[in-house]
């Protein structure tokens, strides 16, 4: 809605435009106090620059990780204990951002407050993406350390999954 230029919008017609999955974010993504000054443009953009595309672009590269691995004869460890050694930070940082999302979800309900796990899964995301730069997953020549780190992809993939479910938000498979 624009006051200035006198223009409405219907959500029927808004969601018709840009997706349920896009205006979920968006509205999750601010507190129910502040107002929305909705980007149709950039909740339009399958680029990194819209949150939930990226969120999602994270989810389906891990599906795809998964695939090839399997393809290569991989596959994830049944756990990362004990495989992740000191060093290796890129597999680290990733760790300590999945293992928060408890903690993210009890701040979020003692909030009455949604945009805590939006921005959770946008940090999720971009830690996932810099591991997976930063290290190489499938790895036939080095079974084990691959094993462990499609482990958590697998751990990182689900994580994202199940804070794209809090939000009502759809986790692709392949974009």
């Amino acid at each position: 809605m624009s006051k200035r230029a006198g223009e409405f919008v219907t959500l029927d017609d808004f969601v018709g435009e840009v997706g349920v999955d896009a205006v979920r974010w968006f509205f999750a993504s601010r507190a129910h106090t502040s107002s929305i000054d909705f980007d149709i443009e950039l909740a339009k953009k399958q680029s990194s620059e819209n949150p939930v595309y990226y969120v999602q672009y994270a989810h389906a590269r891990i599906a795809s990780i998964l695939r090839k691995a399997a393809g290569a004869g991989l596959a994830p460890a049944v756990s990362v204990i004990g495989g992740l050694g000191e060093d290796a930070p890129p597999e680290q940082r990733l760790a300590r951002e999945v293992i928060r999302l408890p903690e993210v979800v009890e701040d979020a309900v003692a909030a009455e407050e949604t945009q805590g796990i939006t921005a959770y899964a946008t940090e999720l995301a971009t830690a996932f993406h810099a591991f997976y730069r930063d290290a190489r997953v499938v790895d036939p020549d080095a079974p084990e350390r691959s094993a462990t780190r499609l482990a958590l992809a697998r751990a990182t993939q689900i994580t994202l999954a199940r804070t794209l479910d809090l939000l009502g938000i759809s986790a692709p498979e392949s974009m």
